[in-house]
């Protein structure tokens, strides 16, 4: 009896999610033929610069009580899919192929080498000894689907290359016309936007802040449902941190709509409630022959608070016990609802994330499987999955990745 040909599958794509999905297809199928095929020079080039180049690998989620609040998108098909490969078996992956692994106070997990180079080696070492086929600088031109498999055509090449299967983790893409070919075969194709940017602010008095930190602001767009917590930094162009990136991800198809001009509201007491904010200045005034800028509510930075209280029109000399109803109204307005007015936004360069892709309801939910043509999976940012800053995107890859690459390995074994 003859022994049947192992599969030809190939993986376009060669990010965190293609790793991850080779790795898995392999242990799940090792006779599998499986390529990986990279458009760029090196592998993993995201995976290189992503945590400023100490690579988060994934969050402890121990602060997330909702997986909506770390995923705007995507978050109740991630639900499932954690069943199957979570942040814990992260974890344990890594670990378990040499990477010492800390988790932050933030609950952001790294490689104890702070270096991005441990996750990459123990990803292409694995896929090289499991003889998963890398192919760097091999941009696919075209997919055509066949009886039986699929046609690439590789840019420069004289043929196409058949293959049985085919995982697509290509990533996001801003260009519309690369998802015609998807489209044309029945899926549903979100309009790709930017997530997880930062935002221009005009005003000048206010970039001359650049450099002030805030750890515990909320900020929010009014008369949305949209707002985030955390670290806010003002910039020479406006503002980021944890807190601006969260929100623009949230909010990523609503300020897209606007054109990236919109209102844009900093709580720099980490408190909306006036009552609260203002309880704290009232306490404060009792130190009535004190200088209104000598005494700093929340623990607010110099700069910071002696730029509100100009904008609060109270002179640099003014006594607290001066300040007056009128006085204390205005700063608490500004304490919780500073507002400013955003024209346009900036990359992120380190984390920059786009929000569409494959609609979800067009892949089978537990396989990641095309419902519109058999043997073509999904795993990665390609999907109309995106997650928040900490881990939680390239957690996102790790297990799109498993689910898919499993799933196809499985139908082969």
């Amino acid at each position: 009896m003859s022994t049947p040909t192992p599969p030809r599958i190939a993986i376009v794509g060669g990010g965190a999610a293609g790793f991850f999905a080779a790795i898995a297809l392999k242990e799940t199928c090792p006779s599998a033929e499986v390529h990986i095929f990279e458009k760029g020079v090196r592998p993993l080039a995201k995976v290189k610069v992503t945590g400023g180049g100490r690579c988060n690998v994934t969050n402890s989620f121990a602060n997330i009580t909702d997986l909506r609040q770390a995923y705007p998108r995507g978050a109740k098909l991630l639900k499932r899919l954690f069943r199957a490969f979570n942040h814990e078996d992260t974890m344990a992956w890594f670990e378990g192929h040499g990477v010492a692994l800390v988790t932050q106070d933030d609950q952001c997990v790294f490689p104890r080498s702070q270096q991005s180079q441990s996750i990459i080696d123990a990803l292409t070492i694995t896929a090289q000894r499991l003889g998963v086929h890398l192919h760097c600088s091999k941009r696919i031109a075209q997919i055509v689907p066949q009886s039986g498999g699929f046609d690439l055509h590789i840019a420069n090449a004289t043929s196409p290359t058949r293959f049985e299967a085919l995982i697509v983790t290509s990533g996001g893409e801003p260009r519309p016309m690369a998802w015609e070919w998807l489209a044309t075969l029945g899926h549903e194709i979100v309009a790709p936007r930017p997530s997880l940017f930062t935002f221009n602010i005009a005003d000048e008095t206010f970039r001359q802040l650049m450099g002030t930190v805030v750890e515990n602001a909320i900020v929010s767009i009014p008369s949305t449902k949209f707002r985030a917590m955390g670290a806010v930094l003002i910039t020479h162009w406006g503002v980021s941190g944890p807190a601006v990136l969260r929100l623009s991800a949230y909010a990523a198809r609503e300020v897209a709509e606007r054109e990236y001009h919109f209102p844009f509201s900093i709580a720099w007491a980490g408190e909306t409630n006036a009552t609260v904010v203002e309880a704290e200045l009232q306490r404060l005034a009792q130190s009535t022959q004190k200088r209104v800028h000598s005494l700093r509510p929340f623990g607010l930075p110099a700069r910071l608070w002696e730029y509100l209280t100009a904008k609060a029109n109270i002179p640099p000399e003014r006594r607290w016990g001066e300040v007056g109803r009128k006085g204390m109204n205005r700063l608490v307005e500004l304490l919780t609802n500073d507002t400013h007015a955003v024209a346009g936004r900036s990359v992120h360069k380190e984390e920059f994330v786009t929000a569409g892709g494959v609609a979800l309801s067009s892949i089978e939910a537990n396989t990641l499987e095309s419902k519109h043509c058999p043997n073509l999976f999904f795993a990665g940012e390609v999907l109309d999955i995106d997650g928040i800053t900490g881990g939680f995107n390239l957690q996102a890859a790790w297990t799109t990745g498993f689910v898919a690459g499993s799933a196809l390995g499985r139908r082969y074994q």
